[in-house]
């Protein structure tokens, strides 16, 4: 029973945390409706995503007494590294959905389930299940649908586009690295390295890219926001949850994201999202279902 109720905290965790995560991108894209840039929503949202976790880090080793293992040199500047897929997620996702709508970021987004087969088949050099074969394929088909691309009335920003690909690319990336990298310590301590390694990404692109002053007003109104829905909330409740309910069965829950996404748009951004494109949204579901459930009976 106490299995059973931990697996169900765990899918409590994680659905909260991809739900969460899935209201983030309509989020950026109403504070670029109030003329903010990429640069200052990203720069805001990491700035205040490092300092909760330096208060979360502070917090546990209170509690903890200073008895956790501590992340060594070599910890700190691997988790660092991994963390500058995690900065370029999130610009690249942000400026898709400077082009496109979220409903199709958040799709674009999604690639990383054929993607990380493609990534798992060139760094193990083994050819992916049938099954994974099958979900690839629905997600394919599930995408074109999603995308509305079919329509020839639809006509989508190719920037948007690209950013979109690359966001998930680097998502694959980040999600590979996480699960690999410095396991042995806190994940507290692991998402602020992260940050840091990806903030460096951020910064870089802001001193880059912004040419007019920088709006400081965006740390009061959308930088907390922003923080807690994409770096500070979701990496925790899944890091918390994935351990209970298991790679699989957090992943399938996790794709709770794409659904939560799309509604956030259509009922805040007043975002079209006709049948098929919901049909698409669930068969891209479906795929992920099918990669993390085990068919073969139990001997």
């Amino acid at each position: 029973m106490t299995s059973q109720n931990n697996v169900l905290k765990g899918v409590f965790l994680v659905a909260l945390g991809a739900t969460t995560y899935g209201m983030l991108a309509t989020f950026v894209k109403m504070a670029y409706s109030e003329g903010y840039t990429t640069a200052e929503v990203t720069t805001s949202q990491f700035i205040y995503g490092i300092l909760g976790i330096l208060i979360i880090n502070l917090f546990q080793r209170i509690k903890n007494k200073n008895t956790a293992v501590k992340a060594s040199p070599k910890n700190i500047f691997n988790l660092m590294l991994a963390g500058t897929s995690l900065g370029m997620t999130s610009l690249f996702y942000y400026l898709a959905v400077k082009y496109i709508p979220v409903s199709i970021g958040i799709v674009l987004l999604m690639q990383t389930v054929w993607m990380g087969v493609l990534l798992e088949m060139i760094l193990e050099k083994k050819l992916p299940s049938k099954q994974k074969v099958i979900a690839v394929c629905i997600v394919l088909f599930g995408t074109v649908l999603a995308t509305n691309i079919i329509n020839n009335d639809i006509k989508l920003d190719w920037r948007g586009l690209v950013w979109g690909m690359l966001a998930a690319a680097s998502f694959t990336t980040t999600m590979f690295t996480a699960n690999r990298v410095a396991t042995e310590i806190s994940s507290a301590q692991r998402s602020l390295y992260m940050l840091l390694g990806g903030a460096i990404i951020v910064f870089s692109f802001a001193f880059a890219t912004q040419v007019t002053a920088f709006n400081l007003e965006i740390f009061l109104k959308w930088g907390i926001v922003l923080s807690l829905f994409g770096t500070i909330i979701p990496p925790l409740l899944m890091t918390a949850g994935f351990p209970l309910t298991g790679i699989g069965l957090g992943s399938i829950v996790s794709a709770l994201e794409l659904p939560v996404s799309v509604m956030m748009a259509y009922v805040l951004l007043n975002e079209k999202v006709i049948f098929s494109q919901w049909v698409g949204i669930v068969l891209i579901i479906l795929a992920i279902i099918i990669m993390n459930v085990n068919f073969k009976p139990k001997r």
